[in-house]
């Protein structure tokens, strides 16, 4: 598995910086991988996760629950030292999974993105930080391998929890069809 050469190019003609770990959303496949930077600009492959992405398809606007494509960074990590199965809504915790809320929607910890492409998902009404696009886990994890989000990338708990101690904030994201 390699990292995309779209990615790849997006980063060079915006101009930002190669982080040391990117992660790539993969819709089509409902996979998220990680990556490390090697060789610049090169990454190696270090991990795969299974992932659910919107069950309405892929979009960049507001309101359209989609999936918005394209180059990504983590703007922001909500959640640290919480245990699994922790609830959020805007952002605060809650309650718990296990504690009479199972079907939490954003649960365990978020990634907050933020888009870097200017029109595309970045300002006015295709604005991925505007429309709270996270990567976040997910009170249901038997829909993980299937399009059951409003927009959002899910993960598992056991895959989110040491990839979020791992990735810093400004990590890249690639969000592909």
């Amino acid at each position: 598995m390699r990292f995309s050469p779209r990615a790849l190019l997006s980063i060079r003609r915006l101009g930002v910086v190669p982080t040391r770990y990117a992660l790539q959303v993969t819709v089509s496949e409902q996979r998220a991988a990680l990556f490390e930077r090697n060789v610049i600009p090169h990454y190696t492959h270090v991990r795969t996760y299974r992932c659910s992405t919107s069950r309405f398809g892929v979009g960049q606007q507001a309101g359209s629950n989609r999936t918005p494509l394209g180059l990504h960074r983590i703007a922001e990590k909500i959640g640290g030292g919480w245990p699994p199965g922790t609830v959020f809504k805007a952002r605060q915790p809650v309650g718990f999974t296990w504690a009479g809320l199972p079907n939490a929607t954003i649960t365990t910890r978020i990634l907050w993105l933020e888009g870097l492409e200017p029109g595309f998902n970045r300002g006015g009404d295709v604005d991925s930080h505007a429309r709270y696009i996270y990567i976040h886990g997910t009170g249901d994890e038997t829909t993980l391998g299937r399009p059951a989000s409003c927009g959002c990338v899910h993960l598992a708990a056991h895959d989110l929890i040491p990839l979020f101690d791992r990735l810093p904030s400004g990590t890249l994201v690639w969000i592909e069809v």
